[in-house]
């Protein structure tokens, strides 16, 4: 299918972030055309049958969002534990519920982040939980393309099973991917450690996990293993192949050199970093460092919210109270972190930037809202200003999969609403 999107404004992110206005040209999957607005008879010479031509009304086209670390599944536990340290949240609540759940309850918890990503702009994420077969299902039949990255600790799975999901679900179409990681170094043995390390080595896989959360987290390491985290990783080679980690709030001086010299990426989530009270990363610090930082939301029962432009506001707002600098981390920065950064963490690097070749995964912003105008700065109206409300249509793979409030997925939003709420209703009883 080709379609037209016309008079609109389009944020391209190619550096340095600018808002032009003009049209972009979509043939199949993929932008065939980004640029000022064509007349009648350049697009009669272009030789190109559009079957869909979408005047945008003066309203943003950007690239969709990549949420860049979540746990899709976890929406059943939406504000089912609440006001907690991590720890207490994770031994008390979570794991005993966890292991009450099947694979199918795994699947209709996920089509039910799927809408909220949906109406979010989000179109890709990189998921971290348990039978991820399930979630990537979920993605696939909706039409977002899923990334996972192993949740193995000393409780499950077995080694076997981890090759397993990186040789099944690396089907490299785009839509399905797998990369090698684990929950987090307090959840697993440094024998096991070494043995995810080998792996990774095996298949040549960048290694994602949770570090360095909380000081809790870092100062226990420091007592088991004479070192933190992100040294012990590395004293394990565990980043030969790249990856990264997520939240990062209490890196060292030497965590971070080590981030560096493997150009590992910080997947930030202040949502949910400030609900449990864990910290505030330094991101003006890492930015100076040259550390790439994506942005993630996490679980929807740590945030409990999916929400994009919150996990934006957040960003930028939590940077200038941990500085106190109200210059600290601006939106251009932000959204870059939101997209750009987050498709290259996952490595999706086809999905970066609105271009000629790139793939056609897009969103549009409703300028057409209060919260939108004036229009003295595009982006930064995005960042400060912008909500989920504005999100008008999300597009994945040239796809249109929710416009105007209305889900085009192929899916009934009330039965996955009652099928959740069935679901947990059994378990919290």
């Amino acid at each position: 299918m080709n379609t037209r999107l016309y008079n609109a404004h389009i944020i391209t992110m190619q550096q340095p972030v600018e808002t032009i206005k003009g049209e972009i040209w979509i043939e199949d999957d993929r932008i065939s055309y980004v640029g000022e607005a064509k007349s009648d008879e350049q697009i009669a010479a272009s030789g190109i049958k559009f079957d869909c031509e979408k005047d945008c009304n003066g309203n943003v086209l950007m690239p969709s969002f990549k949420d860049a670390h979540t746990h899709s599944a976890m929406t059943g536990m939406r504000s089912y534990a609440d006001d907690m340290p991590l720890w207490d949240w994770l031994s008390t609540k979570i794991f005993p519920l966890e292991a009450k759940l099947g694979a199918e309850d795994m699947y209709e918890f996920a089509r039910l982040a799927v809408l909220e990503y949906l109406a979010t702009g989000v179109t890709a994420v990189f998921d971290m939980y348990m039978n991820p077969a399930e979630t990537a299902r979920a993605c696939n039949e909706m039409g977002i393309r899923y990334v996972g990255c192993c949740d193995i600790n000393k409780f499950g799975p077995e080694l076997s099973e981890v090759e397993r999901r990186f040789e099944t679900l690396n089907r490299n179409d785009g839509f399905c991917s797998y990369m090698i990681g684990f929950h987090a170094e307090y959840t697993c043995t440094k024998e096991l450690l070494a043995s995810i390390s080998d792996i990774a080595a095996k298949y040549s896989s960048p290694v994602f996990t949770h570090n360095s959360e909380t000081r809790k987290e870092v100062d226990e390491c420091i007592e088991r293993h004479g070192c933190t985290p992100t040294q012990l990783f590395e004293s394990l080679d565990m980043f030969r192949n790249g990856g990264g980690g997520y939240h990062c709030v209490y890196l060292s001086d030497e965590d971070i050199e080590i981030f560096k010299k493997h150009d590992l990426f910080v997947v930030t989530n202040p949502g949910s970093n400030t609900k449990l009270a864990s910290g505030i990363a330094p991101l003006s610090r890492y930015l100076k460092e040259g550390i790439r930082v994506a942005i993630g939301t996490d679980g929807p029962s740590s945030n409990n919210s999916l929400d994009m432009f919150r996990e934006m506001f957040l960003t930028t707002g939590l940077a200038k109270l941990h500085d106190m600098d109200a210059a600290a981390v601006v939106p251009a920065e932000v959204l870059k972190m939101a997209t750009v950064n987050g498709s290259l963490c996952m490595n999706l690097n086809d999905c970066d930037v609105l271009a000629s070749g790139k793939k056609a995964d897009i969103i549009m912003i409703d300028m057409h809202q209060p919260n939108m105008q004036p229009v003295n700065n595009i982006p930064v109206n995005i960042v400060y200003s912008g909500s989920r409300a504005n999100v008008k249509m999300t597009m994945c793979n040239g796809k249109i999969l929710y416009e105007d409030g209305e889900y085009k997925c192929g899916v009934d939003p009330e039965r996955i609403y009652e099928n959740a709420n069935t679901l947990m209703a059994k378990y919290r009883d």
